[in-house]
């Protein structure tokens, strides 16, 4: 079932990944400043602002030596103001410590604040091809309805076993579209409430359909 997911996934993407501007880029801090951003924000939100940002600040280093008043401003009006405090802190650490270049191992990323398992993972895959897992809410959902199907996904021993689910599905080759996929599909098909299961490529294997006729509707 797993590689069939694989294959259905990214047949899937290939045909209808959204094309976003972070995705033309392997640059770290371009990568680290569209993750921060999309924590607890919208896509269509994001996209001016990020490209404003990366007018106004293109590099950590600009970043860096930019006045926090400065950097607060610019943030504006995406909200939840501490990410722009947290990024600001980690190009000036960046700076001091690491010569300017954003670390690629795991343990270092998540040192910086504003920097969970879902941010390094990403950084991981996006900037450097590491074959490192992603959950966020979207992933957590499609993993769930696919591979689960009942259950409460909130739970803790629930959210261990789609971080080691995400582990164990990656591709050796690919892994950048994988787990843009696996976003792209909780986003635009496999949505929280009316998930467009009709059109959707794993409903043929997946746990929650059809056999929860509710979830047309909204549940799962």
């Amino acid at each position: 079932m797993r590689r069939r997911f694989r294959r259905r996934l990214i047949g899937w993407y290939r045909r209808n990944a959204r094309d976003l501007p972070w995705r033309h880029t392997r640059d770290p801090y371009r990568i680290l400043v569209s993750e921060m951003m999309l924590q607890q924000t919208q896509v269509d939100r994001v996209l001016p602002k990020y490209e404003e940002w990366i007018r106004t600040f293109p590099s950590l280093k600009t970043l860096a030596a930019a006045r926090p008043a400065e950097v607060a401003r610019a943030w504006r009006p995406l909200g939840y103001n501490v990410r722009p405090r947290r990024l600001h802190a980690i190009a000036r650490e960046v700076m001091h410590r690491y010569d300017g270049e954003l670390p690629s191992d795991e343990p270092t990323l998540r040192s910086f604040k504003g920097i969970g398992a879902y941010t390094a993972g990403a950084i991981q895959s996006f900037a450097f091809g590491r074959r490192a897992p992603i959950v966020d809410t979207n992933v957590a959902r499609v993993l769930f309805r696919v591979f689960v199907g009942q259950g409460d996904r909130t739970t803790t021993p629930l959210k261990k076993h789609l971080w080691s689910l995400s582990a164990a599905l990656l591709p050796r080759r690919h892994v950048f579209d994988f787990n843009q996929a696996l976003m792209d599909l909780g986003a635009m098909v496999c949505v929280a409430r009316r998930p467009r299961c009709s059109v959707c490529p794993m409903s043929p294997i997946c746990q929650a359909y059809p056999f929860n006729p509710d979830l047309e509707h909204g549940s799962g």
